[in-house]
């Protein structure tokens, strides 16, 4: 059942209200009727009784129908107001039109008030719906205003020609122009120009296929003079009249790429450890034999014997492939470090000899060590080798002579800090800073900076395992390095240590000693699976004095010593052997042998020395290929130590 049509009266003619009720009952209108006369009964029945329309008389005493279309405009302007008047001239009839009244009726023509009323409603209704349309509309307008200027992404609009149209405030974040510099632009102005022609045969494609989403990826100058690299979608909207441009929304996924970036070259670096770590332990066995015997055969030569050049030749040929090698491991951190707690301050000034002999006479060398440093805990060995290839690289650098500059830090890495080198764990560092005056990089020089055989150097004037050696053993110490770099401005490395709260320990100075000072007579049982090495070493210590006992693996090793049948004063093993390990080979033998004095050797990676734990336990090491004077002077160490 439609509820009654609430119909509010200013009149002032007490028949008049009957009379106009009774036309629109003709109507078929059913109503209920309020009549008011003064304003103030006039606002209030407007609040409390809320007509659906109001018939004013034209001139009522004191107020009329005008006043009351002024209140109604401002309390419920959605509500019809029709004047009913006696008498209206045409002239002041239209301007109550003009100011607002829906209608007029004549009260000596009332049967158009019933018609009358139903065009107000008619007509209210629109302007309500209208109203509510135009009140979504603008919600809707905001709501995305307020996505558009909120949004992480950025959206961006151009013509077919590439004129940038329009850029959502994200640009500014993104790209770092301020809209007005943005917008009027051509696109492809800021495209790199090795993605330029991807970019065109992309938007050519989004021509082609109205409407069709089309991904792109391409870098974009950012107005500080980068590269970005930007991820988007063109949409071809250039035939939907609301729009009429190609619509790009795009971000900034330049972090991710650098993220995915450091992966893959992680992965490669992997990729070339595991080969090198697969090959090293039969290589350096055969390093070990090819050393070995020339060593032997140079001993036996006479000096002016003309073999003796050819020895010569394969003995540096062999030193070549072991130092190879070793890079190989250093880079993919499966060398076998021996680290001690470390002032590197003392490490710096004790190599300045070497490194001022090492970069010539026109480079300027400087170091500049901070007092009170921290300690590190590194592989003295390693981290010389780390200022040597640094200081080979900026001497190849600098040609004409410069400067290189060597300085240590005390550093706290934040979480900023920490935030930007996402390998980085915050906390205390010994900062070692490596810097020339050299020629510097191009970029995409240093996006390849520390790869394995990458180099710059002319043919045979390089292997491309310097800074990749750099790299490792800098990773393998547990620390983190970077470098920086521009054309004509030189190069600087930052190696990151961390910091130990430990007393250093004092470096030991290279021994000088001779091979014939290292003799000896005691007896030794040499353990080793592979024969090549097996000969070459017992060679070399029965040359030496010593009494070589052989065993091929630890079962006949433990027979012999267990069956009485020998005595000896040192087991000289390999850690990593068939059936038994050299390390569970030395604990059964120390069970019939106390005070057995014990060396172990291998040709393996860290992985396989550090499983064994040989170097956690502090035992006598030695690493293959090794020289014949570093077996003997390991081999009388060893022998000399309290039982």
């Amino acid at each position: 059942m439609t509820a009654p049509l609430r119909v509010l009266l200013l009149e002032y003619r007490d028949s008049d209200p009957a009379l106009a009720a009774r036309e629109l009952t003709r109507a078929e209108l059913a109503c209920e009727t309020r009549l008011v006369q003064p304003e103030d009964a006039f606002r209030r029945e407007l609040r409390g009784f809320a007509p659906d329309v109001v018939l004013a008389d034209y001139s009522v005493p004191g107020f009329g129908g005008m006043p009351a279309l002024e209140i109604l405009q401002q309390e419920s302007p959605l509500t019809p107001l029709i004047i009913v008047t006696g008498s209206l001239d045409e002239e002041t009839a239209a301007e109550c039109i003009k100011a607002g009244a829906a209608d007029y009726v004549l009260k000596t023509h009332l049967a158009r008030l019933g018609p009358a009323v139903r065009g107000a409603l008619a007509m209210s209704r629109s302007r309500e719906e209208k109203t509510v349309a135009e009140a979504a509309l603008r919600a809707s307008e905001q709501r995305f205003r307020a996505l558009v200027e909120h949004s992480w992404d950025a959206i961006a609009l151009f013509a077919a020609d590439g004129t940038i149209l329009y850029g959502s405030p994200a640009t500014s974040r993104i790209l770092g122009y301020e809209l007005p510099a943005f917008v009027g632009r051509n696109a492809f102005e800021l495209i790199h120009p090795d993605d330029r022609e991807a970019v065109v045969a992309r938007l050519t494609e989004a021509m082609m296929h109205p409407r069709v989403r089309v991904d792109v990826s391409a870098r974009v100058l950012h107005r500080d003079g980068s590269w970005h690299y930007l991820e988007g979608i063109f949409t071809n909207l250039l035939d939907d009249p609301s729009v009429g441009a190609i619509v790009n929304n795009y971000r900034d996924v330049t972090e991710r790429r650098s993220l995915q970036e450091q992966v893959i070259q992680a992965q490669k670096m992997e990729a070339v450890g595991r080969l090198a770590g697969g090959v090293a332990h039969d290589f350096n066995n055969i390093l070990t034999a090819i050393g070995g015997y020339t060593d032997l055969l140079l001993a036996d030569l006479a000096p002016d014997d003309p073999r003796r050049q050819d020895v010569d030749e394969i003995h540096r040929a062999g030193a070549r492939a072991a130092a190879l090698t070793q890079q190989l491991l250093a880079f993919s951190r499966r060398q076998v470090m021996q680290p001690k707690v470390l002032d590197l301050n003392a490490l710096v000034l004790d190599i300045e000899k070497l490194l001022r002999r090492l970069i010539g006479e026109d480079i300027l060398l400087a170091g500049v060590v901070e007092p009170g440093l921290g300690h590190v805990r590194a592989d003295p060995g390693q981290l010389q080798q780390v200022i040597l290839n640094l200081a080979v690289n900026a001497r190849d650098a600098m040609p004409d002579g410069g400067g290189l500059t060597i300085e240590t830090h005390n550093v706290e890495l934040r979480e900023t800090y920490a935030d930007e080198h996402r390998a980085v764990t915050p906390g205390p560092y010994v900062l070692l800073a490596v810097s020339d005056t050299g020629a510097g990089m191009t970029a995409e020089t240093q996006a390849h900076l520390f790869e394995p055989f990458f180099t710059t150097k002319g043919l045979g004037q390089g292997t491309g395992l310097g800074l990749a050696t750099v790299y490792g053993i800098s990773k393998q110490t547990g620390g983190h390095i970077w470098g920086y770099s521009e054309l004509g401005q030189g190069t600087k490395y930052k190696i990151y240590l961390p910091r130990v709260d430990e007393p250093a320990e004092p470096l030991e100075a290279p021994s000088t000693a001779r091979p014939q000072h290292l003799r000896g007579t005691e007896r030794i049982l040499l353990v080793e699976d592979e024969a090549a090495v097996r000969a070459v070493t017992r060679q070399l210590l029965q040359r030496n004095g010593y009494s070589v006992i052989e065993a091929p693996e630890g079962g006949v090793a433990l027979t012999l010593l267990n069956g009485g049948e020998v005595t000896v004063d040192l087991l000289l093993t390999d850690v990593v052997m068939p059936g038994m390990s050299g390390r569970e080979l030395a604990e059964r033998a120390a069970t019939g042998c106390p005070g057995l004095r014990v060396l172990f050797m291998s040709g393996y990676t860290d992985d396989a020395v550090v499983r064994h734990r040989i170097l956690e336990a502090g035992l006598n090491y030695l690493q293959k290929p090794f020289h014949p004077d570093a077996l003997l002077r390991k081999v009388r160490d060893v022998l000399d130590q309290p039982s």
